[in-house]
């Protein structure tokens, strides 16, 4: 069996190795003519799968994705050939919830306006919007939540209409695919009409798809509107963000919100297991073999955290500032933008730090941010 694999997913040596060859290709610029006689394609969302790319492939029998979103992936071309194909739902959406959390609380601490005293408004209730929930309402912060389909179905929750959001929410923070049609569209879901409806001093983050946001809109706001603070992860034209929007924001990264150890591990065995249904075989490896020994011992609490010290918790795990920084410094350099994202693999999620609690009381909601060992 010959596997091609995007040379930035990792864990596909351990998980796909016994099935055959592997090839390590960039998937930015991945050709038709690399493909002809492979039988396995894993790729991410900077590959477009359709037609064109895999026309002269006769072998192929599966396409994978450690991707939540399948924009990218023409499935209708595939169903037409009986290919199979799979992605990866979920597999980052802790990652993307705990970078959004982590944001919040450097805005919180950066202006002194604490996080606690927010309202928070979630547009897209699927994994990582829910996820960002998880964290706010253990922490304690009113959250408001917008999506049409998941409010159709049966889940639980209350939803508003966006311009109710948009009217009562300090800060929002965004989780949609990006679709240019149906009853819903997001491209530009924030264009130039939404983006000046945005209260006084609202927070807003992305950390979907540029797209859903108008960049050249939210440039000319920005300049007039200094109150409007920003955190960008994603940006339209990836991977060339607009040079003039990044020294508008307030946090800048480059499409890592998802790249924790975790969940890149998760998204490639999702697609291990993926494939071993397809052929009907039964797989041995695990996603805990995966993952390397956790660096810090326990760290012990000896008073109940306030906003500071749950920053402080955050950056032991996750210092957002480093790729910010690092950021702002690369992302008009050759290939940095996708350098970055490349070499991105120092981060973990907020289960690598187990917390040993010194008889602290009502520590449990450091459990349900995601935290290891706390309400011992």
């Amino acid at each position: 069996m010959k596997i091609v694999a995007d040379e930035n997913m990792p864990y596909v040596d351990a998980l796909f190795g016994d099935l055959g060859e592997i090839i390590r290709v960039d998937g930015r610029s991945l050709q038709a003519q690399q493909l002809s006689d492979i039988d396995v394609l894993l790729v991410r969302s900077v590959t477009k799968v359709n037609a064109g790319l895999l026309a002269s492939c006769k072998n192929l029998q599966f396409v994978g994705t450690a991707t939540i979103g399948m924009d990218h992936i023409d499935t209708q071309y595939l169903d037409s050939r009986e290919i199979g194909y799979a992605n990866a739902p979920g597999c980052n959406a802790t990652a993307v919830g705990e970078y959004a959390f982590i944001a919040m609380l450097e805005l919180a601490r950066r202006f002194s306006e604490p996080l606690k005293d927010k309202v928070v408004g979630i547009v897209g209730a699927g994994n990582t919007g829910s996820a960002v929930q998880k964290c706010l309402e253990a922490y304690g912060v009113k959250t408001l939540l917008h999506d049409p389909f998941v409010a159709q179905s049966a889940d639980p929750r209350a939803f508003v209409s966006l311009d109710r959001l948009v009217e009562l929410c300090d800060v929002i923070s965004l989780h949609v695919p990006l679709t240019k049609t149906g009853r819903h569209p997001t491209w530009y879901l924030f264009d130039e009409k939404r983006l000046a409806s945005l209260k006084p001093g609202t927070w807003l983050l992305n950390c979907c798809r540029g797209e859903v946001i108008d960049n050249r809109a939210l440039i000319a706001l920005k300049r007039q509107r200094e109150d409007i603070k920003l955190v960008l992860d994603v940006w339209e034209g990836e991977p060339h963000p607009m040079p003039e929007l990044v020294p508008l924001t307030e946090i800048a990264t480059p499409h890592i919100a998802g790249y924790s150890l975790e969940g890149k591990a998760r998204g490639t065995f999702m697609l291990y297991q993926a494939l071993m249904a397809r052929l009907d075989k039964s797989g041995d490896k695990s996603m805990d073999s995966l993952l390397p020994a956790l660096w810090s011992h326990a760290v012990t609490l000896n008073e109940q955290p306030e906003e500071k010290g749950l920053l402080t918790l955050s950056r032991l795990v996750y210092d957002l500032r480093d790729d910010d920084e690092l950021f702002r410094q690369r992302f008009l350099n050759n290939n940095g933008f996708d350098l970055m994202r490349k070499n991105h693999k120092h981060r973990r999620e907020f289960s690598a730090l187990t917390l040993a609690n010194n008889a602290c009381s009502d520590v449990d909601w450091l459990s349900n941010i995601g935290f290891s060992g706390v309400g011992l």
